[in-house]
C-alpha cells in the first residue's frame, strides 16, 4: 500500500513551519483537534536524524493517559526552499507506519508560501482538516481560531 499525500500551502516561510512540527511549544498548540477532547500531558521531540519524539495524551473518557511515540528516521530543516521530517510511529510495533512531511518554499522573500505534502498511509483527513486550521493560526499569530 502506497501513501497518500495530502497538501497545505501556508502563508510563511518553510523554517516557520517546520519549527511548528519540531518545537514542542509549537507543537501543543495545534496537533490534538480542539474537537477530540485531548489534551497534552507532555511533549518531548527531538527532532534530528536517529532522534525520537514521545506524546502523552489525556481524554475525559479514558482511565490511563494515551501515548504516541517513534523515532526520526530523516530529519533535514529547509536550508534553502526544502526540508523533510520523516519517522516511524513505534507504539505499533515493528510494522509501524512511517510518515514523510515535506516543506517547499515557494513565493517571493517577502511574502514567502510553504507547500507542506504528508505522505501517510492511513491519513485521518478530517482530523487533519481541523489540525491545519489550527496550524495556520499558529502560524499566523491568530490566537482565536
Amino acid at each position: 500500500m502506497n501513501p497518500t499525500p495530502i497538501t497545505r500551502t501556508f502563508k510563511a516561510p518553510a523554517q516557520r513551519v517546520y519549527n511548528a512540527w519540531t518545537k514542542p511549544e509549537l507543537f501543543k498548540q495545534w496537533w490534538t483537534p480542539k474537537s477530540f477532547g485531548l489534551s497534552f500531558l507532555s511533549c518531548e521531540i527531538d527532532a534530528r536524524t536517529g532522534g525520537s519524539y514521545r506524546f502523552v495524551f489525556s481524554h475525559s473518557s479514558a482511565k490511563e493517559p494515551m501515548a504516541f511515540f517513534g523515532r526520526y528516521i530523516e530529519a533535514i530543516p529547509p536550508s534553502r526552499l526544502l526540508g523533510r521530517l520523516v519517522w516511524t510511529n513505534d507504539e505499533a510495533g515493528a510494522d509501524g507506519a512511517v510518515t514523510t512531511v515535506t516543506f517547499e518554499q515557494r513565493g517571493p522573500e517577502n511574502q514567502p508560501e510553504t507547500l507542506l505534502t504528508l505522505h501517510d498511509l492511513d491519513p485521518q483527513t478530517e482530523a487533519l482538516d481541523e489540525q491545519f486550521k489550527q496550524l495556520d493560526a499558529v502560524l499566523t499569530g491568530d490566537t482565536h481560531a
